[in-house]
């Protein structure tokens, strides 16, 4: 399984309310595909930095899931059709590998000639 991180902008012609329940309905299929949802988190309506169907503001959804990549194909499938997600984009998140520590180490500035004291 994979990690991912889906971002979703809701129409701003959705209520509140009804972000929560719309988001479960998308999230219900990935879930019985035997996806994992780790965190959910309803970021609230913001300002866009550029019109979208001429409208300025959406509500932000980020949505993180730990599921196979045709899982989470589908899912970003249903959200493109469904009308009132305006976008959604699928990221996979860099993974932090630990540094070696030969890396940490860092090179030291060569002597000039005739530096040295005695």
């Amino acid at each position: 399984m994979r990690s991912y991180e889906v971002m979703i902008i809701v129409d701003p012609d959705v209520d509140d309310r009804q972000v929560q329940p719309l988001i479960d309905a998308h999230l219900k299929p990935v879930t019985k595909a035997g996806a994992k949802v780790t965190n959910l988190e309803i970021l609230g309506r913001r300002r866009l930095a550029y019109d979208i169907n001429k409208k300025s503001e959406g509500t932000y959804i980020v949505v993180n899931l730990d599921c196979e990549p045709a899982v989470v194909k589908e899912f970003d499938r249903r959200l493109s059709i469904d009308e009132k997600v305006m976008r959604a984009k699928v990221f996979r998140p860099e993974e932090v590998k630990p540094s070696d520590e030969s890396e940490e180490k860092t090179p030291k500035a060569p002597e000039a000639k005739g530096s040295k004291v005695s």
